[in-house]
């Protein structure tokens, strides 16, 4: 919708009550008036009283087909037409304006319904004739003034306003509109003017002042500026208005810490919703540079926050994301546990309690904590699965899979099944890496029926694909298999250079060189050469391919990333492999 419409539609909301009558009307010959008033007593009491929409609309159709000139019905179908119906509710306005002409309240829904429907060439001309049957109106003015800008005649629309000003006296509406308007054409020092007038007239009024103070900016004039807004804070130093406009002037000319300081007033106001100081908040720390620069002020604001909304979930959540940001975790971690005692009961703080343990690896508290939220939240899945994460972290194989299988329990839809049958695929893998040779195998067929069963309830499930796939490029087996999945998980991401070593790895053992040597490259190029597992990988695909020098480049490239040193000496100790022929190729 345009600006415009939306300022009309709200000013619409302003205008009186319609009347239902009027000495213009003409009854055709042979018309029985008495009967077309006794109909329209009957839908009135339907509509207004017994709020019967159905019967009262039908009792007024009777109406029009007895005698097509019966305004008031026309009109009482507009207002009940207007918002659900406009195009409709502008032919009954029309309708009844046509049959009533002298009548100002047909006058008005006509115009109305006109700008409902955004014709404003047509409302244009009804607005104009209603200005000339009411001088008096400053509703009127406005729309006018307002159809005049909409119509690219911005001076009409300043002189019909002067006109207002004449006729009615000046109004704050009109006045701002007027400003606007001025400021619009670029006759600033009119607005000006107009401002001063405003000021002198009404000293008093801090609003006047603002409004001073933001022209005064416009042209750079910042001391009387400044001066201005000094007036309208000693006038009213809370007003949030002024708070505001101020913020935008110190922001608009860089100087942060003055605009920090006023955003101190406005978080001690309690006129300022408390959602819009957290989004405030969390737009002054997005810039990193910002935050770093102004700690010590966004530091204040949020204390300011947390002592004026000591229990608030969002202040609480904005001065935890504020320690951690600033690199006081321990800290963090504190205030969370403070608010675990609060009733009733988070469950996104025992969370972040649990999150932030298992950040600085202390299993024992991170079970501890999980064990205290499942007395409280026996049902949330996300406690059960974090149980499994740190068990399974701990070497606890057989106790994650204990956790998984509870959080199956309340998993509600076949992705959550999917992706916790592939946790519990996960750690059976990893529990077939710490077992001999034949618990070994017992354990990878374990891995495989769970990833199975992950993907029985979602068959994209890409980490599933992607890990059995790599599973089995390891093991050697089902190469084929393994080719599909990757090419599949392929279709379904986007150059994720894990998920493309996976696939590189697959061709690599099916020998198929070339292929997996151009896709584990474009692998390293978008990992930006930080995985060692990457680099061993393209250091191993060379060697195949008898290129030793860049092979042993690439292995010690991994073991700077981390790699297993054992691991690349023994690979630096391989002899060389002659470079394949095309034919052998």
């Amino acid at each position: 919708m345009k600006r415009f419409v939306a300022t009309v539609a709200l000013l619409i909301l302003f205008l009186t009550a319609f009347a239902v009558g009027g000495p213009g009307a003409q009854r055709p010959i042979g018309v029985d008036s008495l009967q077309s008033v006794s109909l329209y007593t009957e839908a009135i009491k339907a509509l207004r009283i017994h709020h019967d929409s159905v019967r009262g609309r039908t009792l007024l159709n009777r109406i029009l087909e007895h005698d097509s000139t019966y305004a008031p019905a026309y009109f009482t179908l507009v207002t009940n037409d207007l918002s659900s119906s406009p195009e409709e509710a502008r032919s009954w306005a029309e309708a009844a304006y046509l049959a009533d002409t002298a009548n100002i309240w047909y006058h008005r829904a006509y115009g109305r319904t006109l700008l409902m429907c955004e014709a404003y060439d047509e409302a244009l001309l009804i607005y104009r004739a209603l200005n000339e049957r009411d001088p008096k109106d400053p509703d009127v003015y406005r729309i006018l003034a307002a159809l005049y800008e909409q119509n690219a005649q911005p001076y009409s629309a300043i002189a019909t306003l002067d006109s207002a000003e004449v006729r009615v006296g000046r109004h704050p509406y009109l006045s701002k509109m007027k400003r606007h308007l001025l400021i619009k054409t670029k006759q600033s020092d009119k607005a000006l003017q107009e401002a001063k007038t405003l000021a002198e007239e009404v000293p008093y009024e801090a609003e006047h002042q603002v409004v001073l103070a933001e022209l005064y900016g416009l042209q750079g004039k910042d001391s009387m500026a400044r001066r201005a807004y000094d007036a309208a804070l000693k006038i009213d130093s809370s007003r949030l208005e002024t708070l505001m406009s101020l913020s935008d002037y110190y922001s608009a000319r860089q100087d942060f810490r003055s605009m920090l300081w006023v955003t101190r007033k406005l978080f001690s106001s309690d006129e300022m919703p408390l959602e819009q100081k957290v989004r405030r908040f969390e737009l002054f720390t997005s810039e990193i540079d910002f935050y770093r620069a102004n700690y010590y002020q966004l530091h204040d604001l949020a204390s300011v926050l947390t002592i004026r909304y000591p229990k608030e979930k969002s202040v609480v959540e904005l001065y935890a994301n504020h320690l951690i940001a600033s690199g006081k975790l321990e800290d963090a971690l504190s205030h969370y546990k403070i608010h675990l005692e609060d009733r009733p009961a988070e469950l996104d703080y025992y969370l972040a309690v649990i999150d932030i343990e298992s950040y600085l690896e202390r299993p024992d508290s991170v079970e501890k904590y999980i064990t205290e939220a499942l007395t409280l939240f026996p049902d949330k899945i996300d406690l059960h699965l974090a149980k499994g994460n740190v068990r399974y972290r701990m070497d606890n194989f057989t106790g994650a899979v204990s956790c998984y299988g509870k959080a199956l329990k309340y998993a509600d839809n076949d992705t959550l099944r999917s992706q916790i049958w592939g946790q519990i695929g996960d750690v059976f893998h990893a529990q077939s890496e710490k077992m001999s040779f034949v618990f070994k195998k017992m354990y990878q067929r374990d891995c495989y029926k769970a990833y199975k069963k992950a993907l029985k309830y979602n068959p994209d499930n890409v980490l599933v694909l992607n890990n059995w796939a790599y599973f089995l490029a390891v093991e050697g087996k089902q190469l084929d298999r393994a080719l599909q999945m990757a090419e599949r998980v392929a279709e379904l991401t986007d150059r994720n250079p894990t998920y493309m070593d996976t696939h590189a790895w697959i061709l690599f053992r099916m020998g198929r060189l070339e292929e997996a040597r151009k896709l584990i490259r474009q692998a390293v190029a978008l990992d930006g050469q930080k995985s060692a597992e990457l680099l061993l990988h393209y250091g191993d695909i060379l060697h195949a391919l008898g290129e030793q020098f860049m092979a042993e480049t690439y292995w010690k490239k991994a073991l700077e990333k981390g790699a297993d040193k054992a691991k690349i000496e023994k690979r630096l100790q391989q002899p060389k492999v002659e470079k394949p022929t095309p034919n052998n190729e």
